[in-house]
């Protein structure tokens, strides 16, 4: 019998849970939600009802299977928690599934909920928030666990911490994150980027990024002959640290470093693609998706060795740093970019379909439904 399941879309246009839930979209809407074979099975097939915006969501209303329940109360927000409208909770509880991208549950839901819990940061970097905030998220952690049936999350690593943090009652599915499409459709294209001598850093300031420790083995790397300037793909805007110490380490580079600011996903793939190197130096991670994105498009990518990213990466032609060491990354950097060896990469089929949103759909549709 097909199933009816509502899709909470009301962060497709997030960052990091964005990615992912326009990803599983696609998929979800192709699938008929009975198999994890390498096929759809055929059938009757899902009906899917999108929460969110009827305007953002209208280009994925045009299948007969597909319904959209506008709604424009904000995640996290007083009413979402408390005065969720009655209207939108009688078309929810209408269907047979519930599932949330996140960790936000609206009020007033009584069918199954699942949701997918991509990491659980801030109890193991408490440092990132205030007391009152680590209680307040670990609050949300701790009611989208209890309400749920099953949790989704995207890796081993993030499923070992919720269990960790949250319990082991509940079963914990991995369902990686996975290659936009974008991506895969500008490496087919007949170009081919000319390399520059580029640095790309992809992602925020926060200090699990670990853009400190790059800033200072770029000024290392740089006292010793380096010609590259870093971009930093990202907006100058977003510096909030309390000593700004971060912002005077950009300013003692000049011209050497860039920041794009936000920028439209064209810029983003010529960036990336005429890029010399990646740097990823996180300290913390769910998945990581910048690391894939740059070899899909033949850019060498060097990263700290956090267990996450030895993890995700296991299989693919990375080079590791140790985290938080800013020596050891001035050293590979120097090395990787003298090196005609790692000047690009062409990564294999096999590694290509390693992660993919159709395997990803298939395990939460799995999931939803057994």
């Amino acid at each position: 019998m097909p199933m009816s399941i509502v899709i909470d879309c009301r962060m497709l246009d997030a960052s990091g849970v964005g990615v992912y839930l326009r990803g599983c979209l696609t998929w979800f809407l192709k699938s008929k939600g009975k198999s994890l074979s390498t096929e759809f099975c055929e059938g009757p097939e899902d009906n899917f009802l999108l929460l969110g915006n009827k305007t953002q969501l209208q280009s994925f209303a045009s299948r007969a299977t597909v319904k959209i329940i506008d709604c424009n109360v904000k995640p996290f927000s007083l009413k979402e928690l408390f005065f969720f409208p009655l209207e939108i909770t009688r078309q929810i509880n209408k269907a047979n599934i519930y599932y949330s991208p996140f960790i936000n549950i609206p009020k007033g839901i009584k069918i199954p909920v699942y949701t997918t819990i991509h990491d659980i940061i801030f109890p193991d970097m408490p440092e990132l928030s205030s007391k009152a905030g680590l209680a307040i998220r670990m609050w949300f952690f701790r009611r989208a666990y209890k309400k749920s049936q099953k949790i989704f999350t995207v890796s081993e690593f993030s499923k070992s911490r919720i269990e960790y943090h949250l319990g082991t009652e509940k079963q914990v599915i991995v369902t990686h994150s996975a290659i936009q499409p974008m991506f895969l459709e500008y490496r087919t294209d007949s170009r081919i980027p000319q390399k520059r001598e580029t640095i790309v850093f992809i992602g925020n300031i926060k200090k699990h990024k670990g853009l400190d420790c790059l800033l200072d083995a770029f000024h290392l790397a740089k006292n010793e002959g380096l010609p590259h300037k870093l971009v930093i793909i990202g907006s100058k805007n977003n510096f909030r640290t309390s000593n700004n110490t971060l912002m005077q380490k950009t300013k003692m580079a000049g011209d050497a470093i860039s920041f794009t600011g936000c920028i439209s996903d064209e810029a983003l793939l010529e960036h990336l693609s005429t890029a010399a190197l990646l740097v990823q130096p996180s300290l913390y991670e769910g998945f990581c998706l910048p690391p894939l994105e740059a070899m899909v498009l033949g850019t060498p990518a060097l990263i700290s060795d956090i267990p996450v990213l030895k993890e995700i990466y296991a299989d693919f032609p990375v080079i590791f740093f140790r985290a938080g060491d800013f020596v050891d990354l001035k050293e590979k950097i120097i090395e990787l970019l003298s090196s005609k060896k790692y000047s690009s990469h062409v990564l294999p089929d096999e590694l290509l379909q390693k992660y993919t949103f159709e395997k990803t759909v298939q395990k939460i549709m799995y999931g939803l439904t057994h």
